[in-house]
Order: structure tokens, then sequence, then C-alpha cells
């Protein structure tokens, strides 16, 4: 199952009011555990970056001047590409899909449906209730290094996302979990032993038989092989 970890970096809060996407990052699991293949880009907004944002992200306008807008291809084809039609998981995913889907609708296009989004928010409340549920709590929880994340950063993040994920549906184990190889794979693990079509000929010759029987004489009645029954 493909799954892809989604995280944006705004210039402010609302998308509602205007606010606009900077940064985008994403990373592509499968069977929850991720490939190595990511999508990155910095977007030019048309607006400022508010001081907040500037504080958690280090994304300054001057960073964006050179940045291409949402709405050039190769960022909102390319993003569009990697996605395809796989569900998308983000860490508090309501705020992701809406500034996403503003960005998608000023370009004419389709938006994500919700049914597609998982929200690790929800999915970590459900499973340690009443305990912290940001994504650096998390990450302290699972035993996740965050030394390299002294600011916010969208590939970063959802790279971080990305190994949470991993562990809410069940820990790194699930990366060696025979259930999720092929149908052909489980029957072959699954396969009775077969007998052979004839027994196998004693290879032994007579001279040999003869001296085993000499050798285990010499030991006496009391012979281990004897007790077991494995000599005559």
């Amino acid at each position: 199952m493909r799954e892809i970890a989604f995280d944006t970096e705004t210039t402010g809060l609302e998308w509602q009011n205007g606010d606009r996407v900077i940064e985008l990052g994403a990373v592509e699991m499968v069977n929850h555990v991720p490939t190595g293949e990511t999508f990155h880009t910095l977007i030019n907004p048309g607006r400022a970056v508010s001081e907040a944002t500037i504080r958690i992200t280090g994304i300054t306008d001057e960073k964006l001047v050179d940045a291409p807008p949402f709405e050039a291809p190769e960022v909102v084809e390319a993003l569009l590409e990697f996605i395809g039609g796989s569900p998308v998981v983000a860490h508090n995913a309501r705020f992701d899909r809406g500034f996403l889907n503003a960005e998608l609708d000023r370009c004419g296009r389709q938006p994500i449906e919700e049914d597609r989004w998982i929200d690790t928010v929800a999915l970590a409340k459900t499973k340690f209730p009443g305990a912290p549920a940001s994504l650096d709590a998390l990450c302290r929880r699972f035993d996740i290094s965050l030394e390299s994340r002294s600011l916010h950063g969208a590939l970063l993040d959802a790279q971080l996302l990305a190994q949470v994920y991993l562990e809410l549906r069940g820990g790194r184990a699930r990366a060696f979990d025979f259930q999720s190889a092929s149908e052909g794979a489980r029957a072959a693990r699954a396969r009775p032993a077969q007998r052979r079509p004839r027994p196998r000929p004693v290879l032994i010759t007579d001279a040999e038989r003869a001296a085993h029987e000499a050798f285990v004489n010499g030991m006496g009645e009391n012979a281990v092989w004897r007790l077991v029954g494995g000599s005559s």
C-alpha cells in the first residue's frame, strides 16, 4: 500500500484570509515504510512571510524571490504526479489540507478529498489518550532523533512524520512483517513438505555394517545405542 507523508510551511496560519504555502515536503511510503523517494520545493507566495513563520522556519522573503509560484508546472504538476491517487498522511491534516486545496483551487485544480487524508494527531490521541500529540512529543516518545530539527522545514517534518506514522501503525517491526509479502510468497511458505516418491536406498555397504556392529558389541550390553534401539 502506497501512502504519502506530507507537510507544508506557510506565510501564516489562515488560508481563508489569504495566507499562502511557501514550502512543500512529501515522502513516499509503501506498507507504512519510507522508500527514500521524496518531493520538496520552496514556493514564492506573492506576499510577505509573517515574522512568526520566519522565527519558526528561517524562511524569509529574500529566500523565496527566485522560487517558482505554486501554479508553475514544476510545482503543481510535479506534486500531483508524486501524490498520485495515494492517501495523504499529515500531522493536523485539516491545516495542510486547507492550504493545499486552497492553492489547488487557485489553479483550477480539483481538491484532494477529505477521505484521502490520514491525520496522525487523531491517531496519536486515540492510541495515547491524554498524552501530548505534537510531532516533537511523538518523536520523543518513539525515540526518533530531533537533532537536525533546529527549525521547522516541510521535507524534514515530512520525514519525521513518516517515522512517527510507522510507529503509530505498529512500529518498525512492520518492515519485517511477513504478512505484507505477496500471496505467492505466503503460499510458498505455507506449502507442506513433500514425501519422496520412493524411499532413498541404503548407501552403507555390508562391510561397513559389520564394522559398526563389531564396534557397538565392543561397548557392552549397556551401550547407549543398544538402549535406544540404534543397533540390533
